[in-house]
């Protein structure tokens, strides 16, 4: 259940609710392996949510992808940048087409 990243107001969370959080503060490199495995972690619980609990899980995940963007200087702006250029090149999913193979 611990020992995983988790967001900025947890520890006081924890406190407020009577209780003692233990933390250290991760190296670069600790938490960049960290948020890989934080957005894997909100891509399992993007899958097993519905309605508006899977709205709250695509925020997470949201949330995780903007901290590894800045991991490389960029953000938000730059990952919607790069989702319209690439919806402009080769379009969205809205026509739901499945390629089931290719013939030569």
């Amino acid at each position: 259940m611990y020992n995983k990243l988790v967001r900025d107001k947890i520890p006081e969370i924890i406190e407020n609710n009577g209780e003692k959080p233990i933390t250290r503060v991760l190296s670069e490199e600790e938490y960049k392996k960290e948020l890989e495995k934080k957005l894997n972690e909100e891509y399992q619980e993007v899958l097993n949510a519905c309605g508006d609990d899977r709205i709250e899980e695509l925020a997470d995940m949201l949330e995780v992808m903007i901290s590894l963007a800045k991991l490389d200087n960029k953000g938000l702006d730059d990952i919607i940048k790069a989702a319209q250029k690439k919806r402009e090149k080769r379009g969205g999913f809205d026509k739901r087409i499945y390629l089931e193979g290719v013939n030569k």
